[in-house]
């Protein structure tokens, strides 16, 4: 049986580097938190999509 961990609901938006890749967890209105794990060439990706819409 795999380990469960408590949902604790919401927590801040964080980015950590684990192993090759990278994971991001944000939190979601109405609780819980949206994972995705990205490559190092994703995130740049994402952080330069960001940057163009973000004054």
């Amino acid at each position: 049986m795999a380990a469960m961990k408590p949902r604790t609901g919401d927590g801040p938006m964080e980015v950590t580097k684990e192993g090759r890749g990278y994971v991001m967890r944000v939190p979601l209105e109405g609780g819980g938190r949206l994972v995705v794990e990205l490559n190092g060439a994703e995130a740049k990706e994402l952080g330069d999509k960001l940057l163009a819409v973000v004054p």
